[in-house]
């Protein structure tokens, strides 16, 4: 059997630290490095760089990193996959070959693409092959396409490193794939070896997100702070041990900062999780049978995935031009900030009536008797999108700056007028995998094409969740925040945002999966009151999974939300006061 193999993440995001390659390669024993630059949003940005120059597309700061770190690497045997090829995996390639010669190392790099569908847009829509969210044809989110990429699987990396590739860059590769692939590789996982695949998604959801899974982002982070102030100064980016069954241990390099424990690993696993059954194109990975166990300091081991066969069409990301956006801020300042916000709403709705959307949000950030101006004042956010930039440019600010001397006392803005800004719109929508092959570019110059359909495998079957224990109310309860006694991560999946909940034992648990149903939440985020929300539970990770579409609109690129990326929309939820049981209290809270 072989050995587990070490994977360590150095991206989770284009502008990410960028000396976490160093960090990594530095800091202790690797065999793969690998890093995430894709992001939705990501996607539209690279979109546009490659419209303006058909060499750009891809994430620069990939090889600013690899400058400092290749000589390492190679010289070390560490292999680096990563998705940062984007639009422009070829061009990568090139930069990185040249990048060798530069610094007088043999390097040999592979490229993954055939995820770009751009080009065949209006045949796979005119065939009824694209569709979009709605399984519909014909959809104008995929015909006046800017992007348009496929999620491909594993099968192009396995293959780039069986050609001994040194460097792999990919376009849309799934997030988790990156990590699949290496551990397939490595391991000799075939197709049909299921839950392999789905404990090596897990590892890869886990470590895809760079430092939230090491303690970044953590809902109890104050904890962490109370037992050593200097915890999360700087934070190491965490690695998986992939053992052959799939199982792993999550852990991060001696010395570094935050931690790694089952409460950060459960965030992460409850991070933009989309349902219990985990769809990609390498696996449908169950994550309602996953197991978490603590095996030593800094070392959190995640076993019991089960994976099923992967279905036969693959998600594309959309990403189209949808308009023109502006925004403006108007301090309203002491007394009366209610009837001053009716006010300006009233002199400025003739000037915007010929707007197609027109949001008004009034934050109340103003404190009564406050010592200092800022906080005596509230906020009035007006933000504006049109198809016609000049509605949203001086049309919209030149009303707005003409009741300087005509409106509310103390009238004044938070800036200059601003100059409209074009915003994107993200859907998503599904091809046939066998309508999708990889294109492998190997090392000798060479190209292999691989079908992304792979043959159904059989799986272990998956035992039947263990639903909550039954909880026995005593009635003791005290009023607090939620986020005491249960911790959050939420984000964003389009218009979507996932919200993942969990208690800290298994007592919390039971309280929790009876008290926080889908209407209590609604209740608890009036936000959410008219969208149809719904609730899974995640038995071994002590968890509920929320999924609120719509909440975010057209998504983050086109988003006039205060939070557009429904990052802390699960803090909001932990800071909602209710009757928490007074049991389920620590002894120095309870008391």
């Amino acid at each position: 059997m072989s050995a587990p193999l070490r994977v360590a993440n150095v991206s989770g995001f284009y502008g990410d630290r960028h000396s976490a390659m160093r960090e990594m390669l530095e800091g202790g024993e690797v065999d793969v490095l690998t890093g995430d630059y894709l992001a939705e949003l990501t996607m539209l940005i690279l979109g546009r760089q490659k419209a303006d120059d058909p060499t750009a597309g891809y994430a620069r700061t990939f090889l600013s990193q690899l400058e400092e770190c290749l000589g390492t690497a190679l010289e070390r045997g560490v292999r680096i996959v990563s998705n940062a090829g984007g639009l422009n995996p070829q061009g990568l390639a090139a930069a990185v070959t040249e990048l060798g010669q530069r610094l007088g190392l043999a390097v040999r790099v592979a490229t993954v693409s055939g995820d770009d569908l751009l080009p065949r847009v209006g045949d796979l829509t005119a065939g009824g092959l694209l569709r979009g969210g709605d399984r519909a044809p014909g959809d104008r989110d995929v015909t006046d396409a800017l992007t348009a990429n496929a999620y491909l699987g594993c099968r192009g990396i396995v293959r780039a490193l069986e050609a001994g590739a040194d460097v792999v860059v990919t376009g849309r590769v799934t997030d988790a794939s990156l990590v699949v692939g290496p551990a397939a590789w490595h391991h000799g996982w075939g197709a049909g070896d299921l839950d392999a695949l789905a404990g090596a998604t897990v590892a890869g959801h886990v470590l895809e997100c760079g430092a939230q899974a090491t303690g970044g982002n953590f809902s109890f982070f104050a904890e962490l702070l109370d037992a050593d102030p200097a915890a999360l100064d700087r934070i190491g980016f965490p690695l998986a041990e992939i053992a052959a069954d799939g199982s792993s241990v999550i852990t991060k390099h001696a010395g570094t900062g935050g931690a790694v424990t089952v409460e950060t690993v459960t965030e992460q696993l409850l991070y933009e999780l989309t349902g219990s059954s985990y769809g990609g194109p390498d696996v449908v990975t169950r994550f309602d049978t996953l197991r978490l166990r603590q095996a030593g300091p800094d070392r959190v081991e995640i076993s019991g995935a089960r994976g099923m066969p992967a279905g036969e069409h693959l998600k594309v990301a959309v990403n189209r031009l949808g308009g023109f956006r502006n925004s403006m801020t108007l301090p309203l300042t002491g007394l009366d900030v209610e009837r001053k916000a009716e006010l300006l709403q009233r002199q400025l709705a003739p000037a915007l009536a010929g707007v197609e959307e027109v949001r008004v949000a009034l934050a109340r950030t103003d404190s009564p008797d406050a010592g200092v101006q800022e906080e005596a004042a509230a906020l009035l956010h007006v933000t504006v999108k049109d198809r016609d930039r000049r509605k949203v440019g001086k049309g919209f600010t030149v009303p707005v700056i003409e009741l300087g001397l005509a409106s509310i006392p103390g009238f004044h803005a938070t800036a200059a007028p601003p100059s409209p800004s074009p915003y994107g719109v993200y859907s998503a929508a599904w091809v046939p995998a066998a309508e999708v092959p990889q294109v492998v570019g190997l090392p000798d110059g060479t190209t292999e094409t691989i079908p992304s359909s792979a043959p159904s495998g059989t799986s272990t079957p998956a035992p039947d969740p263990v639903e909550a224990p039954a909880w026995t109310d005593d009635g003791a309860t005290r009023r607090m925040p939620l986020g005491r006694v249960a911790g959050a991560r939420s984000g964003d999946k389009g218009g979507a945002a996932t919200l993942g909940v969990y208690a800290r034992s298994d007592e919390g648990y039971a309280w929790l999966a009876g008290f926080l149903t889908a209407d209590r939440l609604c209740a608890l985020l009036p936000e959410a009151a008219r969208l149809p929300v719904t609730r899974e539970l995640l038995p071994g990770l002590r968890a509920l999974l929320f999924q609120l579409p719509g909440l975010l609109g057209d998504g983050v690129a086109a988003g006039t939300r205060f939070d557009p990326q429904a990052k802390a929309v699960g803090e909001w939820l932990r800071s909602r006061v209710v009757d928490v049981p007074v049991r389920l209290l620590p002894p120095e809270v309870g008391a």
